[in-house]
């Protein structure tokens, strides 16, 4: 196919909006998906009636209330009862994964223009629920299942028992293993303090962000009353922060509606490649806890699919939800520790703000207006899904490139499942073990209260431990459990008790 005939894809409007004001509530999540929809339609600069002309709906899953049909209900406030589109799971890939499968409809032939939103309103929701009642919203889903209703579809019992659920735990035992395989060293620990610090530099000059102060290093690794300990290796002003009231949405059209609407060439910003990828669903079952192949097969198909190198992305937006996340990013991307290039654009998740499923929204968005005012720039945005597990890149360019990109969404469908080469993983393990990584679990006091640890069998299976000596939870506190003699023992409660 000569590059004149491809059908190429682009965003050609785009819109954020946070509502910062604490002083009052934000507006319920579908009023907020439709002001920043109309906001992003105004964005594309056409006389086209966009509304009109729109045949695909996307709407990331919201946190902040269960509608009974988003897709319908925003199609509503549209003016169109009659929109098709698809409404997402619960991830921080799923607004790159939304576009990506609507490129693919579009490369079929299938749609030509899409809106992708997503909003949360997670701030508002708290504050209604302090002050005594939580919040009554339109288009209640009658049939709305809990998340902890599908627990045990998504962890082993032995995760359940131990209690490995909580994100900011198994991305703390992840950034543990990786610190550990890397030599323990005092100077990596510090190294992800200062990225952080770099992010909220970022934020601080972002007009989006929920928290624009910027932090140094050194006040992010010491704790204190304002910033607690959560666990080893992370305080609370290194996590992400859901309790925002944010929404963004972004219009991606073929070029042929592009020219139909008579979008100029400048404002348009194209997707030149996607890649997504899947490790092992249970951590301690992995083939590496320091590092992650999938992030890296993601990656790599999102570049290879725009025909760039790593060297040519000029700026990226890394999914930061947890330092730890950030740091296998750059490991994947082999990133050297000087590189000048910025690793975020909004300021990450932590300052700038995590609204649920729908920072890809905003990091795309921002994205935007950046290669609109840097027209030779290229772009990746990533994403990350549940516990480091599921992986998402975007390549984006002012220019349209010269790989097709594909007429299926297979590309997204590269898994690296649970058979893949790893671990068993035990519900018990009795004897010595190695510690492959720990953490210590902290108290809103900022007490340490546990330890919960991955540790490898002499056989080469792993098992959880955990234990709430003060002699262990010292020892972690003090980075003195890497290459220590160690030993589990199975309890009556069906954990494994770790001993230092």
């Amino acid at each position: 196919m000569a590059a004149d005939d491809m059908t190429r894809v682009c965003i050609v409007g785009t819109a954020r909006h946070t509502w910062r004001d604490e002083s009052q509530f934000a507006p319920e999540p579908l009023s907020m998906w439709e002001f920043v929809s109309r906001l992003a339609i105004d964005d594309a600069g056409t006389t086209a009636d966009v509304a009109a002309q729109l045949d695909h709906l996307a709407v990331v899953h919201t946190q902040s209330w269960d509608y009974d049909n988003p897709v319908a209900r925003l199609g509503e406030r549209l003016g169109r009862d009659d929109l098709p589109g698809v409404s997402s799971l619960i991830a921080g890939t799923s607004p790159q994964r939304l576009i990506d499968q609507a490129a693919a409809s579009m490369m079929r032939g299938e749609i030509s223009a899409a809106l992708i939103v997503g909003a949360e309103a997670q701030s508002t929701v708290r504050r209604m629920e302090r002050s005594g009642e939580g919040p009554n919203w339109s288009y209640p889903n009658p049939n709305a299942v809990s998340i902890e209703a599908s627990l045990g579809e998504w962890y082993l019992p032995t995760e359940l028992r131990h209690g490995v659920l909580p994100a900011w735990l198994t991305f703390a035992l992840l950034g543990q293993a990786r610190w550990a395989a890397r030599g323990a060293k005092p100077a990596d620990r510090q190294a992800m303090f200062q990225l952080l610090s770099s992010l909220s530099n970022v934020a601080a000059q972002n007009p989006d962000s929920w928290y624009p102060v910027a932090h140094s290093a050194e006040r992010l690794a010491h704790a204190d009353a304002g910033n607690r300990p959560i666990a080893t290796p992370f305080n609370k002003l290194t996590t992400a922060f859901p309790f925002v009231d944010m929404a963004a949405a972004n219009l991606l059209v073929t070029d042929a509606v592009a020219d139909r609407w008579k979008i100029p060439e400048d404002r348009r910003i194209y997707l030149r490649g996607w890649g997504f990828a899947r490790d092992a669903s249970h951590i301690a079952g992995r083939e590496s806890l320091s590092s992650s192949p999938a992030m890296q097969s993601a990656f790599s198909s999102a570049l290879t699919m725009a025909g760039l190198q790593q060297e040519e992305i000029t700026a990226f937006d890394l999914y930061s939800c947890f330092g730890s996340a950030v740091q296998f990013a750059r490991d994947a991307l082999e990133l050297a520790d000087n590189d000048p290039r910025p690793i975020s654009l909004t300021g990450g998740l932590p300052y700038h703000g995590g609204p649920g499923s729908n920072y890809m929204n905003h990091s795309i968005s921002t994205l935007v207006d950046f290669l609109r005012e840097n027209p030779n720039a290229n772009g990746m945005v990533t994403g990350i899904g549940m516990h480091m597990t599921k992986h998402v890149a975007g390549v984006w360019s002012a220019t349209p490139g010269k790989n097709p990109l594909p007429t299926s969404d297979e590309p997204q469908l590269a898994v690296l499942d649970d058979d893949a080469p790893g671990h068993t993983v035990q519900d018990t393990g009795t004897g010595s073990v190695t510690i492959e990584s720990a953490s210590v679990i902290y108290g809103r006091e900022g007490e340490p209260v546990s330890v919960i640890a991955i540790c490898s069998l002499p056989d080469g299976s792993r098992c959880y431990a955990t234990t709430d000596a003060p002699d262990a939870m010292s020892a972690v506190v003090n980075d003195e459990w890497v290459g220590a003699a160690a030993s589990v023992a199975p309890t009556d409660a069906g954990t494994n008790w770790l001993s230092l």
